[in-house]
């Protein structure tokens, strides 16, 4: 168990410090930087799809939820901010 949650630490920060590399880009579009802004909003808004009051599911969604929602986003990018994001983040 603890080395799977390892490696899902380690693809989401590597996710997300790409993802950050993309909105730096110059030619980042909007649409980038507001399905940003909503993954950060649903990070740290209080409400949720499930509850946190709930043991344990309720923090399921959190750990699901964003990362998905990282990999959709830079799913979508244009080649060349993927290629330059993945570059920078490789270097």
């Amino acid at each position: 168990m603890l080395k799977r949650l390892t490696l899902l630490w380690t693809i989401v920060r590597g996710d997300a410090r790409q993802l950050w590399f993309a909105l730096r880009h110059p030619d980042a579009p909007n649409w980038l930087k507001w399905g940003t802004a909503l993954i950060a909003l649903y990070l740290f808004s209080p409400i949720d799809l499930i509850p946190d009051v709930l043991p344990v599911i309720g923090m399921v969604d959190d750990l699901v939820l964003v990362p998905l929602a990282i990999r959709w986003l830079l799913g979508r990018l244009p080649p060349e901010i993927a290629q330059a994001a993945a570059s920078r983040r490789a270097g």
